[in-house]
């Protein structure tokens, strides 16, 4: 098959090809998406760091931290499991996402009521200021606006996404907080400039959803239906509650137990080390409809190329990005202020802990599908070992305050996510789902020697003609040597035809979650 990697294009069948294609096709958008995301986020970390200094930043990201926690929890796992209700609805798909708007809104109401009424959850150990207590009704529009990218992309819409979260809201974010710094609200001036973020963000997800769904005809609230709905996502919902845990549960305690300012450099660090998880993130959502119609059809083998073809150039590509950060990762953390280069430690740990966790990742996407019950149990397992490795491993008295021990417990976490979920989701397809392969380890080699001599040459230097010779070099070498065949489709813009086939590929109907 042409997703295998392993054969040519013109070997695969032309259904396999065109699926192949969107699969590249969805992931060629979202990853110009994330390269615009990477400019705006790091604006925002120079001027929070350099303007707002390491402890207000600290108390941000745990502010923010709680506020998408109940937002994610607010969406319910539609984020992921609109698809399914909308395949079985083909007529009436406006219908399915006005319930799960509806549904996202009841919850997100009521996650923001209890955080509007007890602001110190999201404020511990700090002075609370005006604004404070009610940061939290922000809520309802990043769960909505979730939803509604949701549903567009059930369609092959990436664009509404790459607009919404790649453009316009990490730049009003950098723009507003850097106008904000130089006025008399620059003690909330990153708040603000969040709550301004995500209702631009809002209006542009909500936009393009209304103009492709409009209003459901003949719709109704229909309790049990809501209920039904809630019911049977509530598997996806667990899983999104594990995959935040296992993102954000260094932060949780060290807030806990660390001072705002640790918890503002080890952000910084998580920050700058989570580019490369969106890597992945950018075939989420052409990847979940190519999978549901695959394994509705018993295509199981198909199903687990497509895994191992998405997972194969997610390595590719963090591979990359990782050596690149890692190796002038001193230079990249200094760049946001003095304080900042002590967590050179804690950013090559949660940069192993990208290459770790993207496998499981992956597979989790087809999981969700073919045994939620078991992913849900194996991603909460891998929740409770983070979290006891993590207090294990947090020194209080380390020169982090227990940064890289949270780090460290991260990665181990990870690689356990890695493996076990892989294997399961190979017994569940009868094929192999990794994409490891050899030509990652031999593009890699010759990059760390090179990085080598770039950690020589003055820092300016390391951040700019270094950085930048790093990912090209080993792009060149991955290109030339470890893209092979269908690999080519991610970058190719050639296939016209097989692209026009892909875009009217049927969405086939839903897959019953295994309850197991």
């Amino acid at each position: 098959m042409a997703a295998t990697g392993g054969c040519t294009l013109a070997e695969s069948r032309p259904s396999d090809a065109a699926e192949t294609a969107a699969l590249a096709k969805g992931g060629r958008t979202s990853f110009f998406g994330y390269v615009l995301r990477l400019a705006a986020r790091f604006p925002f970390l120079f001027i929070a760091g350099r303007l707002y200094g390491a402890e207000a930043l600290g108390r941000f990201a745990y502010a923010t931290m709680v506020v998408e926690l109940a937002a994610m929890l607010a969406t319910l796992g539609l984020r992921r499991g609109l698809a399914e209700d909308m395949a079985r609805r083909p007529d009436d798909e406006a219908g399915a996402l006005m319930d799960a708007l509806v549904v996202a809104l009841i919850a997100s109401l009521l996650g923001a009521a209890v955080l509007v009424l007890l602001p110190e959850l999201l404020f511990p150990a700090t002075r609370l200021h005006p604004l404070d207590r009610w940061f939290a009704a922000i809520i309802p529009f990043i769960a909505l606006a979730d939803v509604a990218l949701a549903g567009l992309a059930f369609h092959h819409d990436i664009g509404a996404q790459v607009r919404a979260r790649s453009i316009i809201e990490p730049w009003v974010l950098s723009i507003a907080a850097l106008a904000l710094a130089f006025t008399a609200w620059k003690g909330d001036g990153m708040l603000i400039a969040y709550l301004l973020s995500m209702v631009a963000a809002f209006f542009a997800a909500m936009a393009p959803a209304v103009r492709r769904f409009g209003w459901p005809s003949g719709w109704r609230p229909d309790p049990a239906r809501l209920w039904r709905l809630v019911r049977t996502n509530s598997p996806l919902a667990g899983a999104d509650l594990s995959e935040w845990g296992a993102r954000r549960l260094d932060i949780f305690i060290l807030g806990r137990f660390a001072s705002a300012e640790v918890v503002g450099i080890y952000y910084v660090a998580q920050q700058i080390a989570s580019l490369p998880q969106r890597l992945k993130s950018s075939f989420d959502p052409i990847l979940g409809p190519v999978l549901t119609r695959n394994l509705a059809a018993g295509n199981l083998a198909k199903a687990a190329s497509h895994v191992r073809q998405i997972s194969f150039w997610v390595a590719a590509a963090q591979l990359g990005v990782v050596l690149a950060f890692g190796l002038v990762g001193k230079a990249a953390m200094g760049l946001f202020g003095p304080a900042f280069a002590s967590g050179v430690l804690v950013l090559a740990a949660l940069l192993t802990v990208e290459l770790f966790a993207a496998q499981a990742a992956v597979a989790e996407s087809a999981l969700i599908y073919v045994a939620r019950g078991r992913n849900l149990v194996w991603s909460l397992a891998g929740l409770v070992v983070q979290g006891v490795l993590t207090l294990i491993l947090v020194p209080m008295d380390g020169p982090l305050g227990g940064g890289v021990g949270a780090a460290l417990a991260l990665a181990i976490a990870a690689l356990l996510q890695s493996v076990v979920k892989s294997r399961l989701l190979q017994a569940r397809l009868g094929q192999p789902v990794a994409g490891w392969r050899l030509s990652l380890l031999l593009a890699g080699l010759p990059i760390i020697g090179l990085g080598l001599i770039v950690q020589r040459t003055p820092e300016p230097i390391q951040l700019t003609i270094g950085f930048f010779g790093l990912l090209g070099s080993y792009g060149f070498i991955i290109w030339r040597f470890g893209f092979k065949g269908a690999d080519r489709l991610l970058f190719s813009r050639g296939l016209k035809k097989i692209e026009t086939e892909a875009a009217e590929l049927p969405l086939g109907p839903v897959v019953p979650g295994d309850p197991r």
